[in-house]
């Protein structure tokens, strides 16, 4: 990833059209005529060898011939002249070109490159960007630039723009130019040879004048590139996207239930959700989205009421937050009263607050007042039919006045036509978030729970796993190099049912049978009643073939079964190989909640994690949710909610609740086991049998998959690097941990900073501020480890918990050209060699990623702090040093 030169693609000073013309329905007329009449102050240079002038501008004729390079060039022409033409720009000194030609992926040349790899071999020893090919080009409405052949100008706003699709950008231009919506930046992608969506993501997060960011996206090409981005962007400003071709990859013959259950379209919509991203179903909806964001504060909880002077509506209302998941809040008995005492005895007595029709300015607020102290609820929706009674502007105004100052989210709904526009227009000035229907206001609201829920995966600080487990990596590599080398694809039960115990993962005992003789020897290591299987490479879904025989309660029984097995799996699968069949005892959990948890893996996004509803039923019931490793004990929690069953988990009537957290780190080992071992690329575990006394697993299938990739490349998002702990002996001889922060680290983190001095803190933070929020101590935990190293040194405490001694951390750019470091040792341990051996340890990590330079600022008063920089061969960077209370010091990395 690298925003390497995207300045001179989004804020240019100079423009070239290569191919522009005056010829009627041509790109390159279109072109420069939206250049030159959107306002662009910077020189604008047509280049054409057919003529000399256009649009009354001197027209070159070739790139070579312009004045000088200019910073972006706008390509026009036929695909074969596009290779040689970034080449001629890169050689020139121009560093970013816009590709509006189409047809470059399917052109070859001779030597078998396609003209699209030709044109980024020509850009790449020039660092020159390329934007497309095939796309529509870029708007900069903030330098009045249009770079596009698009039929209309855009408006200047703060909301960025970013689609895949050309088409759609056209769409979405005069559909947001008809409502007066402005944006920062227009971008078609195009193709994305070079420039993509992390790049993009990169630029924009940083960007001032961007507020929002808007995607449309048909595809993802490199899913760890796209989640670092989109996450380090969630973080600083609001995401919303639209991901087309929810139907698009049906699941057809699959050898797993998790691979025809879980789609791709359930796989992005969990890399968007793990990525902060609020995924939405439509244009209008992705700028309702965005706008109710923008005008909402932070939510709280999920809790909402609602206030009505129309039953109907607020029934309709009701319904939709039901279908949509969301949550009725139940009013205080102190706000019933409350109410009892303000309203008319006609009242509904309950939420939705329904006011009656007749109702005045002075009843709305009334009503509105009580419930807002309602402790109970998290937001107000506030509805309003129009009435000949009351004016709908005057409710209107009455519910401004009441919410002035509330720091509860408020939603309007003032439905109808021209009778409630002035109303709606008020609520539009005083910043609050109106709607014109029932459904519209459950839309919005469902987009600020969902938004709230993401950011709060990214914020949130998780349970600690217990550490007792180590996995047993030995077994687990001796099944699968073994099934590998005799070309099986699926092991067999016992197989899988080895490898989940050595994660840690409890299944029911299970002895394989070669005949019915043996069948019966088998089941007296266990006695009666047991389950019967057949066992075959071949067959992978057994009941559906008569493989599967329950509650043999004798060896008679046992016996007779297994012939009838065996004779009834040759009559319905002659063709499968039959290696005999598994015996386990019966597990009598009549309470139990039969589940199915699975993992499989993405082409796009690797390996995915899935949880729901199990049993022979599964794929008709279809309640399931995915999630993308890694997980901790948090995450698989959020994974354990999103499906309906998750319900029946926390127990209803007679039935206990299931112990949830055991259910978690069943997950969380799941989504190791599948991160370990690349060649794993299906499991299930159906059922997976949970209730109040515990977990275990009936039955398992694993299926394999050479892979050329190794360790954890394949994820999406960088697991935590186990690689970098290391235990070290400091100058007073006490041994310490040092190890890469974790989420689950906050607690300590809170501690060891408490434990800092006033003037250490200061010197670290340049700020004589003592502690840090929750959301800021989250930020320092809970690290993209892509992009960003935060390394800490531990012990064990006197009280027989981990503290944190120290920690150092290096941020590094998304080229990773530099990185800057911070690091902070504990007050009282200070004087132990810590500094050192931590920046030691931080400037190998950056070294052996590939890091240009490692950077950082200095107090020019932090005499330790620049004796230790000296002797680790940092030099002050020259002029950084006078005029400053900070001086800045950089160390090369790389010869």
């Amino acid at each position: 990833m690298t925003v390497r030169n995207l300045d001179k693609l989004f804020a240019p000073r100079s423009v070239a059209v290569i191919g522009a013309s005056e010829r009627p329905a041509r790109v390159g007329t279109v072109v420069l005529r939206n250049v030159m009449q959107g306002g662009f102050r910077g020189d604008i240079w047509p280049v054409n060898p057919k003529y000399r002038k256009l649009e009354g501008v001197t027209c070159y004729p070739s790139v070579r011939a312009l004045p000088r390079a200019p910073d972006l060039a706008v390509i026009c022409t036929p695909p074969p002249t596009v290779p040689d033409l970034i080449a001629a720009l890169g050689e020139a000194g121009c560093r970013a070109a816009v590709v509006l030609t189409a047809g470059l992926a399917r052109e070859r040349l001779p030597d078998g490159r396609t003209l699209q790899q030709a044109s980024l071999d020509a850009a790449k020893p020039h660092l020159l960007r390329i934007l497309g090919p095939n796309c529509v080009g870029l708007l900069v409405p903030g330098l009045q630039l249009n770079a596009s052949f698009a039929h209309a100008n855009a408006l200047p706003g703060q909301l960025a723009f970013i689609s895949q699709s050309g088409a759609l950008c056209t769409i979405v231009l005069d559909w947001a130019n008809q409502r007066r919506i402005g944006f920062s930046h227009f971008v078609s992608l195009g193709d994305s040879a070079d420039v993509d969506f992390g790049d993009t993501l990169d630029y924009l997060a940083a960007d001032p004048q961007t507020r929002a960011i808007l995607l449309y996206i048909e595809s993802v090409t490199h899913a760890r590139k796209f989640m670092s981005a989109a996450r380090a962007a969630a973080r600083t400003k609001p995401i919303v996207a639209v991901k087309s071709g929810r139907n698009a990859r049906a699941a057809k013959a699959a050898a797993s239930h998790t691979g025809a259950l879980a789609g791709g379209d359930d796989i992005y919509s969990a890399a968007l959700r793990r990525a902060g991203i609020l995924r939405v179903d439509g244009v209008e909806e992705l700028f309702d989205a965005v706008e109710t964001l923008a005008r909402s504060r932070k939510l709280p909880g999920e809790r909402l009421a609602i206030i009505t002077n129309g039953g109907g509506p607020g029934v309709m209302a009701v319904d939709k937050l039901v279908e949509y998941g969301g949550v009725l809040a139940d009013l205080a008995p102190e706000t019933m009263a409350e109410l009892d005492r303000l309203l008319s005895p006609t009242w509904s007595h309950g939420n939705p607050v329904d006011i009656i029709g007749n109702a005045p300015s002075e009843r709305y607020a009334a009503a509105l007042q009580a419930v807002l102290k309602d402790p109970g609820v998290d937001a107000i929706l506030v509805m309003h039919a129009p009435t000949a009674i009351v004016p709908s502007i005057e409710p209107a105004r009455a519910v401004i006045e009441a919410v002035r100052g509330t720091a509860k989210n408020i939603l309007t709904c003032w439905s109808g036509g021209e009778a409630v526009m002035q109303a709606r227009q008020a609520f539009a000035d005083a910043g609050l978030v109106s709607l014109e229907t029932p459904d519209a206001a459950m839309r919005a609201f469902t987009h600020m729970v969902e938004y709230r829920r993401n950011m709060k995966n990214l914020m949130e600080t998780p349970d600690e796993l217990p550490s007792d487990l180590q996995p047993d990596q030995a077994t687990v590599r001796e099944i699968i190099e073994t099934a590998m080398r005799e070309n099986r694809s699926m092991l067999n039960e016992i197989e899988a049912k080895r490898i989940l115990a050595a994660y840690g993962i409890p299944a029911v005992p299970t002895e394989a049978a070669s005949s019915p003789e043996t069948a019966v020897t088998a089941a007296s290591l266990f006695g009666f009643p047991v389950a019967l299987k057949i066992l075959s490479p071949d067959i992978t879904h057994k009941s559906d073939i008569g493989g599967v025989a329950l509650n043999l309660r004798s060896e008679a029984e046992l016996q007779t079964a297994a012939e009838a097995m065996l004779q009834r799996v040759k009559r319905r699968r002659p063709e499968a190989r039959i290696d005999g069949f598994t015996v386990q005892p019966m597990i009598r959990r009549p309470r139990a909640h039969e589940l199915i948890v699975g993992a499989l893996t993405d082409p796009i996004f690797g390996p995915a994690i899935m949880f729901g509803q199990g049993g022979v039923g599964v794929e008709v019931i279809g309640d399931r949710a995915v999630a993308l490793p890694p997980l901790n004990l948090h995450l698989a929690n959020d994974l354990i909610d999103r499906t309906k069953v998750s319900r029946l988990l926390s127990g209803y009537r007679d039935f206990p609740p299931v112990d949830r957290k055991a259910l978690a780190t069943v997950l969380v080992r799941v989504a190791q086991l599948i991160a370990d071992h690349a060649e794993i690329c299906e499991l299930d575990i159906n059922p997976l049998y949970a209730d109040d006394q515990g977990l275990v697993a009936l039955d398992a299938r694993i299926i394999l998959r050479p892979s050329a990739q190794v360790g954890h490349d394949r994820l999406a998002i960088r697991p935590y690097p186990k690689t970098l702990e290391e235990t070290v002996t400091l100058r007073s001889g006490e041994t310490v941990l040092l190890r890469p922060i974790r989420p689950e680290d906050e607690p300590t983190h809170q501690e060891f900073v408490r434990r800092v001095s006033a003037e250490d803190f200061r010197l670290r933070f340049f700020s004589p501020m003592r502690s840090l929020p929750h959301t800021e101590m989250a930020r320092f935990t809970q690290i993209d480890y892509e992009r960003e190293m935060a390394l800490i040194a531990t012990r064990t405490g006197p009280d027989g918990h981990p503290e944190t001694l120290g920690v150092v951390r290096a941020i590094t750019d998304p080229d990773n050209q530099r990185a800057e470091f911070a690091v902070l040792v504990r007050t009282d341990f200070k004087g132990h060699g810590l500094g050192d051996v931590l920046m030691r340890k931080i400037i190998d990590y950056c070294r052996q990623r590939g890091t240009r330079e490692i950077v950082g600022d200095i107090l020019r008063e932090n005499q330790a702090m620049r004796t230790l920089a000296t002797e680790l061969g940092f030099k002050v960077i020259p002029g950084a040093a006078t005029g400053s209370d900070v001086i800045e010091v950089r160390l090369p990395l790389q010869e």
